[in-house]
């Protein structure tokens, strides 16, 4: 077992600041030293047009593009090189699991993947403009899952990464989602808008109990009525990957399940424990669970717990809007695995 954390980061204030103190903190982090090293790599592996990301920012999220502006003043990086590391725009993504369902009033989800990604920072964030967010975050930026302020909720589910085109990654498009949209018709509206890199499903539920899958691929997106969500589309079918037997397993495990579960605890221990359906440890595969998260929609409330048979830690997020300070500073857990975690460790090279 590998003992793993989350920094839980509470932030109130303009786009621009909360940029600036992330870099701070980055300053001098295990994750920073990774991300570092592997620049070089990046910059070989795929290449970003930056007139082109700014008029997506802009158009879309323009305090977003202040977020990164912050980030580059405060890591003093030049303003290109932040939105290469950390944009979301042109980047590669490997393969990876995770399971979805909705019931009720909530969203609970199950983030698969390599731990040698994870960076192990829960944000709140407060704008002085805009919508303010709760959840885990990736690439600096992006967010693993999420809920905003109005009560929507989102998360993705990788599906495959054939024929990447010009487009923004999952948790970018996750992170646009919370900024912007109030209900679940704007998240689809949105997210058809968008281009996507990679094939990935979005799973959305907002306050008023609507739920509905977005199936979003390079070469087009659909949106349909569902309720629980795994690897592969039901609706554009050729652009699956070939192998697909895990994902339909948990998929009718998640389908026999979600109408016994009353609450959004019995969610997070149904998804969380290890001898259960849907929890997965194949880590060195893409694919361990590394987070388990359940969202309340209505009440705004979250639990969170990382690695397998967890207790939940609760967050109000409704109290933490309206002033009240979160005592949690640090969600501490442990995987099943032997994979190297670079954001845990002081020599973070690749």
């Amino acid at each position: 077992m590998k003992p793993v954390f989350s920094e839980v980061i509470s932030f109130r204030g303009t786009h621009y600041a909360f940029g600036k103190a992330q870099a701070e903190r980055l300053k001098g982090s295990p994750l920073l030293s990774y991300h570092q090293s592997r620049r070089d790599r990046s910059r070989r592996k795929y290449t970003v047009d930056f007139l082109k990301a700014r008029e997506l920012f802009l158009d879309y999220a323009p305090k977003l593009w202040e977020e990164l502006e912050g980030l580059a003043d405060g890591l003093r990086w030049s303003l290109d090189e932040v939105v290469h590391e950390y944009s979301g725009w042109q980047q590669e993504w490997e393969k990876s699991g995770c399971s979805i369902f909705t019931a009720k009033d909530f969203l609970a989800r199950n983030y698969d993947y390599h731990p040698k990604t994870y960076e192990g920072r829960f944000l709140l964030f407060q704008p002085d403009e805009g919508m303010a967010t709760i959840g885990p975050g990736q690439r600096i930026i992006g967010r693993t899952d999420g809920m905003n302020e109005q009560g929507l909720c989102i998360g993705y589910n990788f599906v495959n990464r054939i024929k990447p085109l010009d487009g923004l990654i999952c948790c970018t498009l996750t992170r646009f989602v919370l900024e912007t949209c109030r209900t679940t018709e704007e998240a689809v509206s949105l997210l058809k808008e968008l281009p996507h890199r990679h094939s990935f499903n979005y799973v959305i539920f907002d306050r008023h109990h609507t739920s509905a899958i977005v199936e979003g691929s390079p070469r087009g997106v659909v949106s349909r009525y569902g309720a629980v969500c795994t690897n592969h589309f039901s609706q554009i079918p050729h652009e699956n990957r070939r192998h697909l037997g895990d994902s339909h397993e948990r998929l009718e495990s998640l389908r026999g399940h979600e109408q016994r579960i009353d609450t959004p605890v019995d969610a997070f221990h149904f998804l969380n424990e290890t001898d259960g359906p849907i929890f997965a440890k194949q880590y060195e595969q893409w694919s361990g669970t590394i987070h388990t998260a359940t969202y309340q929609t209505p009440s705004l409330k979250l639990w969170f717990g990382l690695g397998g048979d967890a207790r939940p830690v609760y967050f109000d997020f409704a109290r933490w809007l309206r002033g009240d300070r979160v005592t949690v500073k640090r969600i501490l857990g442990a995987l099943d695995t032997t994979v190297r975690i670079p954001y845990t460790e002081k020599d973070a090279g690749t």
